[in-house]
Formats: C-alpha cells, structure tokens, sequence
C-alpha cells in the first residue's frame, strides 16, 4: 500500500528524490514558512533589469538599418533574449529538480497558470519570469488578496491585457481623445482571477470595474503608472461595493477593489475548488472543497491555511491515479529521478535546452511561456493525453535518458527510486523484463504510475 509521504511527494511536489525518504506532508507545508532557498540558489533578473534591456532592444531594432555594425549589435541582443527566455526555462526546472520540497515549486506553478500572462510584446517578452518572481513567489504562502494586487498591478499584466489602453470615456483624455473603455482586464479579473464564471457579476459589474481600472498605464521605462486625466471620474459600484467618487481617480481605490473581490465567499468557492481540481482531481470531494473555502474566509484568504487543508485533508491521500502531470511538471519530475544536476541545466547549451526541453514541452501541448489565452493551460487530462501529446511524451521517455546518463540504472531500481511504494508490481515486473536499461527506464517514465500525480 501506498505510503502517505510518497502520496504527497507525487501529488503536492516534484516526486521522488533517489537516496531519500520521502518527506510528510506536514513538513511539506512547514517548509513553506522557511526562506525560498530555490529562488537564491538559482536566481533570475528582476523585471527593472528586464525592462531595462527591453529598451536598449528596442533603440537597437530600430537603428538596426542604419549600418552594418548596427544590425550586428541587434542581432546579438536578439541573440540574448532569446538565450534569457530558454535560461528561464532551465532556471524554472532546476528549481523543481532542486528543491528538497517540492510544494512551493508547484504552488508556484499553480499560480503562475491561475494568472496566466504571454511574453508576446514589449516589456513583457523576456519579463513572464521575473513577474512570476515578483507577484506569484513572495505570496504562495501569504493571502491571497496581496497575490492578487500584485499580479494585476504588474506591468506585464497590465500589457499582457491592454490596460494601457484602456480609457475612461469621460475621462480628460478621453474627451479630449476620443479614446474607448478596454474590459479586458476588468473580465478575466473577475471571470478567472476572483469570483469566477459562475461568481454572480454582470456585465455592468465589469464595466464598472473596468471603468475603475482606468488610469493604470505603463510608462516608457516599463513602469507602472497611475494617470488620473484617463482614470473614468465619479464612483463605480462593483459587485455591491462602491469605490471612488470623492474627489479625483486613485490608485489606492483599486487596490480595495481588489482586496474586496479576494475575501468574497465566491472567490474561495472558486479557487478553492480550482486548487483541489489542479492537484487531485477534476472532479474534487466536495466537502474538501467546502472546507478549503471556509478556512479562506475564516482567515481572510491566507493561503498557508488554505493549503493545508487542501494536504491534510483525507481525501488527499485516498489512493488511485490522479492528475495527468502537465508537460513541465513531468519533466522537473522525470530529471529528478533520473539524478540530473541542477546546475547542468543552468549550464546546458542552447541547443540541447531546445531539444531536452523546449521542444519537447510544446510537443507535449505545454509550450514555453505560451498558454493560448489569460485562462492558462489545459485543465482536462484528456487534452494532455491526445494521440499526438501522448506519442511526444513516449518518445521523451525512449530517448532523452540515455542522453542525460549515459550510464542508466538497472531499470528495477530505477522504478523503485521513482515511485517508491507506489511502484505497481506489473511495472516492477515489465522494467525486469525490459531486453535494455533504456527501454526500462523508458517503460517506467511512460507508465501511467509515472506520468499521473
């Protein structure tokens, strides 16, 4: 029978390390109050240092036909981002590899995809790590309402959902420019980052939250900016509560906005429910789910709590396949059983990142920083196991060991180190039987023990 500690290292963190026990649950969520120690130990830049080479990217694109030596200066800083984003990659699973945990790497994840932002213009190509850094790390074991104001109040959300051009109609600038309201934001805060699609807003709620959110912009530096002349005047009533209105447009009116919508019972009915879904199943217990949400409202959204009641809970341990592991978290959870050093993906070529990594993830359906809309990844197993998903997954289980060690372990050791007392005998038996060590190790990294949480 499966142990408690194994369930929780497959279902709650990156998997099994070789060589060591697996760790309980309680120390699992202990570790969330001690210092990130991933994020020290393989650091990235922060999103000034981002927003900085940003611009220098841009002079240098638009001078790239003046001369020769100009377009090769741009061709190099091209070079660079492009070489930054695939280091983001490596840095993001060293971390899942490394971390003795596993929680927060994966919490971290959870949240990076809940709000989910494309590195596709601008300051934001190059920044998605650093705002998960700055908005998603500091918070997955604080409350949720700080989480939240971080994340929509970072520039790269603010691009990633054309804030910036978003204009009160009757705004200073507005009048003067003609320029129109965006809800972009205003939805996707309330559809997918708070309440939800079911949380009981109308349409008039979004508009007026989008009306309130007016005067958030982006200076030319990547900055956040708050300009009143385009902030919409007058109070905006959202969801029953009125923000505003008592003279002119203030940024500090959002951030109650915020901290309201992330207390609400409809928000740790839906988030609650989504957690439970991402880590355990799509059909979640409901009284798990019930508890989960009153032990957000009773703290006030503090998330510690909340997971912890999500890993205690004794539907978290009740035996059986769980969640297809989504692309990235197969990976960190593969490379981790398989021994790779951590530092050996920081220091991995481009080219062998691509094909370790990039390449296979997007064939997986998990591209890069590159989910196909602001409600992130997939969240039904079925779209992870297609005829084409599940063949890309395969042939990374059959070939990409054996270029990470040349020297595989016996393949019955190997399924043990992995999956320890979750191992199946069938599988036990298949990887004795396997005619190479590639194929048995490939046969356990394939097997539906392996790729399910």
């Amino acid at each position: 029978m499966t142990s408690p500690n194994t369930l929780a290292a497959i279902r709650f963190g990156t998997g099994l390390r070789p060589g060591f026990p697996a760790i309980a649950p309680e120390a699992m969520l202990a570790a969330l109050s001690e210092p990130d120690r991933m994020v020290t130990a393989f650091p990235l830049d922060s999103y000034e240092t981002r927003a900085a080479f940003r611009i220098e990217y841009t002079r240098l694109q638009r001078a790239r036909n003046d001369s020769d030596e100009a377009e090769a200066a741009f061709r190099d800083m091209r070079d660079a981002l492009n070489r930054e984003v695939l280091n983001q990659m490596a840095v993001t699973l060293a971390r899942g590899v490394a971390d003795p945990y596993g929680l927060r790497e994966r919490l971290v994840w959870f949240w990076a995809d809940h709000f989910t932002t494309v590195g596709g213009r601008g300051f934001m190509r190059g920044a998605i790590a650093a705002y998960i850094d700055e908005t998603i790390r500091p918070h997955v074991a604080g409350r949720f309402g700080d989480m939240l104001e971080a994340a929509i109040l970072h520039p790269v959300m603010v691009l990633y959902l054309d804030q910036e051009r978003s204009f009160g109609p009757n705004s200073v600038t507005g009048q003067r420019r003609g320029a129109s309201l965006n809800e972009n934001l205003a939805r996707e805060l309330l559809e997918l980052h708070t309440v939800g699609a079911d949380g009981g807003y109308s349409q008039d709620d979004v508009r007026q939250m989008a009306e309130l959110l007016t005067g958030l912009g982006v200076t030319q530096d990547g900055a956040l900016a708050f300009r009143p002349n385009n902030a919409e005047p007058g109070a905006e009533t959202v969801m029953g509560n009125s923000y505003g209105g008592d003279g002119q447009a203030r940024l500090a009116d959002i951030r109650a906005a915020l901290h309201d919508l992330a207390i609400r019972p409809e928000t740790a009915a839906h988030v609650s429910r989504k957690l439970a879904d991402h880590f355990l199943s799509d059909t979640p217990d409901p009284g798990l789910v019930a508890d989960m949400q009153a032990i957000w409202l009773e703290t006030g959204g503090d998330l510690t709590a909340v997971t912890a009641t999500l890993l205690t809970n004794p539907a978290a341990m009740r035996p059986g396949p769980g969640r297809v592991k989504q692309p990235l978290h197969f990976l960190a959870s593969a490379l981790r059983a398989l021994e790779v050093p951590p530092e050996g993906l920081i220091r991995a070529p481009l080219h062998r990142l691509r094909n370790l990594a990039a390449r296979p993830m997007a064939a997986m359906g998990q591209g890069w920083q590159n989910a196909s809309g602001p409600d992130g990844y997939f969240d039904d197993d079925a779209e992870w196991i297609g005829p084409q998903t599940l063949a890309a997954r395969i042939a990374w289980c059959m070939t990409v060991p054996s270029e990470l060690r040349p020297q595989l372990p016996d393949p019955r050791a190997f399924a043990r180190d992995a999956l320890g007392d979750a191992a199946p005998p069938d599988l036990l038996q298949a990887a004795a039987r396997a005619e190479s060590r590639i194929e048995g190790v490939g046969l356990v990294l394939a097997s539906p023990a392996f790729q399910r949480s």
